[in-house]
């Protein structure tokens, strides 16, 4: 998967305003974990995909701490729709599928000792 839908999705949601879609394991819509998120976001073209971005150090943490997460906005119910289309500068329905956190990339661990 490509982990750049985070820095150039078509879109981006403030993490303030997606509590709605928040906790994602209630939502009755399709959504896709783990590996399964990696393959529906490596599908999707950049530009339909709304990411959802921190706006602070708790709602960075909060996200990358999540797994990664892709909900399809076709799946949502027209009020949960309309409260995150409200939240957006652009038309929700041109998007495909919503972001939550990010891939992680693999990395070593080091010590202190070793700098």
């Amino acid at each position: 998967m490509s982990i750049r839908h985070f820095s150039d999705a078509g879109g981006y949601l403030d993490y303030g305003d997606a509590t709605p879609l928040l906790p994602v394991e209630e939502l009755q819509a399709r959504v896709y974990t783990h590996r399964d998120a990696e393959c529906a976001l490596g599908d999707a073209p950049a530009d339909s995909v709304l990411a959802i971005r921190p706006t602070g150090l708790a709602s960075s943490y909060a996200l990358t701490q999540r797994t990664l997460t892709a909900i399809e906005v076709a799946s949502l119910d027209d009020e949960l729709r309309n409260q995150i289309g409200g939240a957006v500068d652009v038309d929700l329905a041109q998007f495909e599928l919503i972001q939550v956190g990010r891939a992680t990339t693999p990395a070593q661990n080091r010590s202190l000792a070793e700098f």
